[in-house]
């Protein structure tokens, strides 16, 4: 069986993540395509991962992908996590996770309303989705709390696991909403404030093509082989949260290969993909919470030391900003209240490996500018760099 090295492992990343100077592109488009999709449950991730592999970094450029060109758009898709992706890709990770995610959504609010007791149920939940729709069309882009004052139905409470201990009450404001992205009829368009705040406005959205599963899934897995391979099943699995079943099926479909990985693991890679790649030049790159090149993997021992997790992770298994060299991750970084990014080693990388980390921190500095950002999970590390 071929043989690929975590070393190896390590120039890919940095090679087909576009984290060397010399690899990175113009583009967030380009950008995203080449990580798959971009973490976005936090707003300023989606900004902070696209700039560290842009050419030049440029706040404008992403959010007119976003909101202008929609040629970036956001799906609640993978683990029922919120992705930004390619217009393109849309569509295959629309039918490979994004409408059984919408469909679960849909079935446990209409489940809350039925134990709601209170009369409404799925043609009161239709009516009040036609009339969120229209009121986008008539006057949208629309706040959370803009189309509430437009459509009543929005400002309803309801009981939520009624007689249990944990028994509340809730408005429907924000799960009707929830359903409607996640089915793509609406999606969100520029936020309130800067582009680091997560309170969007509303607009309507095209239907994206129809793929059929099986397909889109044999797609998704190729694209994640080309930006992550060599990897294992349960890299994948963890990755785009599908049972063991649709995995293997997917990696059948694009004629994946078996390597076996440093350790022993068997590792899977697309055909053709087996010659080594040259080494890169020497880089550094501060990536923000939640990054792909952090997260895209279940296993990240070949570029994350185990002695560093404590710091950087938080107790749900979110990953904070992180420091890089050369592929390794090899401290974390923040932003004090004054602006000021600060970091911290955690491996001894030498003086001039030091000084490449110390060039990275000036770039982000220059282009973030006067935003303030605090990851939405905050770590050990951060808070203390922080303090």
């Amino acid at each position: 069986m071929h043989h690929i090295s975590d070393e190896q492992r390590r120039i890919r990343l940095g090679r087909r993540h576009l984290l060397a100077p010399s690899v990175r592109t113009a583009s967030p488009v380009s950008v995203t395509d080449a990580l798959v999709a971009l973490h976005a449950t936090d707003a300023a991730t989606v900004f902070l991962s696209a700039c560290a592999r842009m050419s030049e970094a440029s706040v404008v450029a992403v959010e007119r992908a976003l909101y202008e060109d929609v040629s970036l758009v956001r799906q609640l898709s993978m683990r029922n996590t919120l992705f930004v992706v390619s217009q393109e890709l849309a569509p295959y990770v629309d039918a490979s996770n994004a409408r059984a995610v919408a469909a679960k959504e849909r079935r446990t609010f209409l489940k809350h309303l039925a134990d709601d007791g209170n009369g409404l149920d799925e043609r009161w939940l239709a009516g009040t989705e036609r009339k969120i729709l229209a009121a986008l069309a008539a006057h949208g882009p629309l706040t959370g709390s803009e189309l509430s004052a437009a459509v009543a139905g929005l400002r309803t409470k309801i009981t939520v696991f009624p007689g249990k201990k944990y028994e509340g009450v809730q408005g429907v404001a924000s799960r009707v909403i929830r359903i409607l992205a996640a089915e793509g009829r609406i999606r969100r368009d520029r936020p309130r404030g800067s582009w680091t705040s997560s309170q969007f406005r509303w607009t309507t959205s095209e239907p994206l093509p129809f793929e059929e599963p099986a397909q889109a899934q044999a797609e998704l897995a190729r694209r994640w082989l080309r930006s992550y391979g060599p990897a294992t099943e349960a890299d994948l699995k963890w990755w785009t949260g599908w049972a063991l079943g649709p995995v293997r099926k997917s990696l059948a479909a694009v004629g994946a290969e078996e390597v076996r990985l440093d350790g022993g693991a068997v590792g899977w890679i697309l055909p053709k993909d087996l010659e080594p790649e040259p080494a890169l030049e020497p880089w550094a790159a501060l990536l923000p919470a939640l990054d792909p090149s952090a997260m895209g993997w279940a296993d990240r021992s070949f570029h994350l030391p185990a002695g560093h997790r404590k710091a950087l992770f938080d107790r749900s298994g979110n990953i904070g900003p992180t420091v890089w060299w050369n592929g390794e991750i090899v401290g974390g970084w923040a932003q004090r209240a004054d602006g000021e990014p600060v970091w911290r080693l955690l491996s001894d990388i030498g003086r001039d490996a030091t000084a490449v980390v110390e060039a990275e921190a000036s770039r982000l500095s220059q282009w973030v500018g006067q935003a303030r950002i605090t990851p939405r999970f905050r770590t050990p590390l951060e808070r203390e760099l922080t303090a």
